[in-house]
């Protein structure tokens, strides 16, 4: 090989060895850069495109009430999703999809969007369109089970027990506040495609899943006296021709919540038909003027500071009064002359209450009304609590003054005065008002028990039963306002209120829009149970002896009669005896409701709600045919008949035992 080839062929070499070392070099760059620069966002690529999850919602806690009955609980139903990428009939899909959930061609196609591997097509259909989908056996189709909520009793306690939203999630009520409770961590399903296309699936445990689970909620509700409290109010609404009512049942000894009840009221199951005015418990969260409902706090107050003797005789002026630039009058144009204390709580008297005040003074009124309660939340476990409205004393005038000591000029929510009044019937010690008794797992072992909590003494003894026995007066004497909500047999202390609304227009108070409402308790000599109720703008009987006192009595009686004593405890050297009637559930049993009863035998459904049955049916395999709402009374086969093969039970409900 001659020189000149020789450095030809070396000029080759080092040519295609700097060429070599480039392309290593670049490729070397190209395999940093997709390993290490862009390793992670690839990876994340690469699984979007080879793989999906799907967060499947568990079941949440069930919500039961004093007596074990399920008011809420989870069933699992079917949800319709789509792989649009394995569609291969797109049309048929799209015409079957719009034909069963009810939707436009456009909207079921929007629904199945191409070139993605999931997408949600219908949450929680009912079974009549889950079996019309399998029956379309189309590729790319598919049905998974979620938790669906299902209020027991539809409209039973709703605003109370709140809503749960598809994720879910609580969204109002107890489903709220006690989320984290009822509420345990998804699951998530995997599912990818080998080498072949074929798919496979996988679960994967949210971190921590394992070591949590839901709870159930036990209240303080009493699921009969509810129901009973609902029907009551709902009459009267019709009645009166009001807006709107509302009806509170405590146990003053304790503090527990045993009804509350809003109307109008709205089925839990289809919550998203109704308005979130309609929704919202006005219980806790609305405030408003009392009225003289406010009268007996105001001669409490009065006693104690002893401005007020009991044989002292007060003018009221023969119904005309006049403060600053403001003319007191009576309501209904009552002229009262010379009244003592106890006739002026007893014919709400206006005038005699606002003397009354200007004696106690702004400072010594206002601390007495939080000692009550008035002006800050009581705490009860229910979410958006109002505080009502209890300006400082220092910027009262003397008109407000007088005007707060007959109800005006002060907002309050009926749970505060419904413990302010328990205040009065539990021996002047004002209860924290509760409405669940505890949190138990699903084991049945107690998580958390609420005991009764004292808030404080408000008043001695001696001035508590001195304003009942006023109250008295008030119902059981022939002319006392409140005479409609006379129980027979039955001695009840209480106060009628008629509050006249603000008229924003104007910005004076309205002859035409009023509140009607009466507070009490029974008995009066050893109370059991306080009673709240009102209605707003009522057409007839407008005042609060016409509309709210009989329905006060309604109340009572449908207790009185559905049970072998009144209802609540009656606390006694600082222990608290049940009442006869109320049976107290052990966690023992409460396990055996949550999960059901499991025998050779039919059970007893008997007492029953629907949910209590769907739950005992699915663990039994039994097929139930469900008929009315309420309570099961009746059922076919009857309890104890041998399973034999017949797994078919009829059982029928009423809405009172």
């Amino acid at each position: 090989m001659s020189k000149e080839e020789t450095n030809r062929f070396h000029r080759r070499s080092r040519f295609l060895l700097g060429l070599f070392v480039l392309l290593f070099v670049a490729l070397l760059s190209r395999a940093v850069q997709i390993q290490y620069l862009s390793g992670e966002p690839l990876k994340h690529l690469a699984r979007k495109q080879q793989t999906a999850v799907l967060t499947l919602q568990p079941e949440r806690g069930q919500i039961l009430d004093r007596n074990g009955s399920v008011l809420a609980a989870s069933l699992l139903v079917d949800s319709l999703w789509a792989d649009p990428s394995r569609i291969q009939d797109r049309k048929a899909a799209v015409a079957g999809v719009a034909s069963i959930l009810g939707l436009s061609r456009k909207e079921a196609a929007e629904k199945l969007p191409q070139g993605r591997q999931f997408s949600w097509v219908g949450r929680m259909i009912s079974p009549e369109q889950a079996e019309r989908i399998r029956t379309l056996d189309l590729e790319g189709l598919y049905l998974v089970k979620e938790p669906k909520r299902f209020y027991t009793n539809r409209t039973l306690a709703a605003h109370v027990l709140g809503c749960v939203g598809y994720d879910s999630r609580g969204l109002e009520g107890l489903e709220l506040s006690y989320d984290s409770f009822l509420k345990r961590p998804p699951r998530r399903v995997i599912w990818g495609r080998d080498a072949k296309g074929q798919r496979f699936y996988q679960d994967a445990p949210l971190e921590g899943e394992g070591s949590l689970s839901s709870s159930n909620l036990i209240l303080t509700l009493d699921a009969r006296i509810q129901h009973a409290v609902e029907e009551r109010l709902r009459e009267a609404v019709s009645e009166t021709g009001a807006r709107s009512g509302l009806v509170i049942v405590m146990d003053p000894a304790t503090g527990e919540v045993l009804a509350m009840a809003n109307e109008p009221g709205f089925n839990g199951n289809t919550f998203s038909e109704y308005e979130r005015s309609v929704r919202k418990n006005r219980a806790v969260m609305d405030s408003f003027d009392p009225g003289s409902t406010f009268k007996p706090f105001l001669m409490a107050a009065a006693f104690e500071e002893g401005v007020v003797e009991e044989e002292e005789a007060i003018d009221c002026e023969k119904g005309f009064y006049v403060v600053g630039r403001k003319a007191i009058r009576e309501a209904q144009g009552k002229r009262y002359e010379l009244l003592k204390p106890r006739e002026i709580l007893k014919y709400s008297s206006n005038i005699g209450c606002a003397k009354i005040a200007e004696r106690l003074g702004a400072e010594r009124f206002h601390r007495w009304l939080t000692r009550f309660g008035f002006g800050a939340k009581t705490g009860i476990d229910l979410p958006g609590e109002a505080m009502g409205i209890l300006r400082e004393a220092d910027g009262w005038t003397t008109v407000d003054l007088a005007a707060i000591g007959f109800g005006q000029g002060v907002s309050v929510t009926a749970i505060q005065l419904t413990a302010a009044m328990a205040a009065i019937a539990n021996d002047g010690v004002l209860m924290k008002p509760r409405i669940v008794r505890g949190i138990v797992d699903e084991s049945g072992k107690v998580v958390r028990e609420f005991e009764p909590e004292a808030v404080r003494r408000v008043m001695k003894s001696q001035t508590a039963w001195r304003i009942t026995t006023y109250m008295r007066d008030v119902v059981e004497a022939d002319d006392g306002t409140g005479r409609g909500a006379r129980i027979a047999d039955v001695s009840v202390a209480g106060k009628t209120g008629t509050s006249q609304k603000l008229d924003r227009e104007t910005g004076q108070y309205s002859q035409k829009k009023v509140g009607a409402s009466f507070i009490g308790f029974f008995p009066a000599d050893h109370p059991r149970v306080v009673i709240y109720v009102m209605l707003d703008e009522p057409e007839f009987r407008r005042w609060g002896g016409q509309a709210a006192a009989p329905l006060f009595r309604r109340v009572g009686e449908q207790i009185l009669c559905g049970f072998d004593k009144p209802v609540g405890t009656v606390a006694t050297a600082g222990t608290a005896e049940p009442a006869k009637g109320i049976r107290e559930v052990s966690s023992g049993e409460l396990l055996s409701v949550v999960r059901g009863e499991s025998s050779s035998v039919f059970p007893d459904f008997r007492g029953r709600t629907m949910a209590d049955v769907l739950k005992i049916a699915a663990e039994t395999g039994m097929d139930v045919r469900l008929s009315g709402s309420g309570w099961a009374v009746r059922q076919n086969p009857e309890p104890g008949t041998p399973l034999e093969g017949n797994t078919v039970a009829r059982v029928w409900f009423h809405p009172g035992k």
